[in-house]
């Protein structure tokens, strides 16, 4: 979806360019910095497991902005808030999610806008990739970093 004002570049061209970028496989080499950040983590103390509570949840939902653009889930944080019943089963459901080893796309796959950075601007390359991810990810992700930094890591 293209944002912003004026018209808007042929769509054609615009998957040609994105899928230039994206079909590009991954080749790059990790440089012999990675061996000193290994090391250098060695050491590190791991996190203790994180329990997710229902109160958690509803502590996530009060802090988040009402109307933010939701992802493909298409939920805005208004209706969390007011379905309180809700905490306790995307609790059970979030400490599920943390206990397996990736996160299924439900929470991971956004949608992404192209917004001009300039204005008027038709040329595919003069846009700016902004991707909304799912609530229910913000949410999960909000519930998360506040023990992270609590305990002794700070964030970026």
């Amino acid at each position: 979806m293209v944002s912003g004002t004026g018209p808007a570049p042929n769509q054609a061209d615009t998957v040609a360019f994105w899928r230039g970028l994206w079909s590009e496989p991954v080749n790059h080499s990790e440089g012999p910095w990675t061996e000193v950040v290994a090391s250098q983590c060695a050491g590190i103390t791991p996190m203790d497991p994180v329990i997710i509570t229902p109160d958690d949840v509803a502590e996530a939902v009060r802090r988040a902005p009402n109307w933010k653009s939701p992802g493909l889930d298409g939920l805005h944080h208004y209706w969390l808030k007011g379905f309180m019943m809700c905490h306790s089963v995307l609790a059970r459901q979030f400490q599920e999610a943390l206990n397996q080893t990736s996160l299924q796309s439900l929470f991971t796959t956004g949608i992404t806008h192209l917004v001009p950075k300039d204005q008027g601007t038709t040329d595919t390359s003069k846009y700016r990739p902004i991707t909304c991810l799912p609530t229910i990810y913000k949410t999960l992700t909000s519930n998360n970093a506040p023990r992270r930094w609590n305990q002794g890591t700070t964030p970026h």
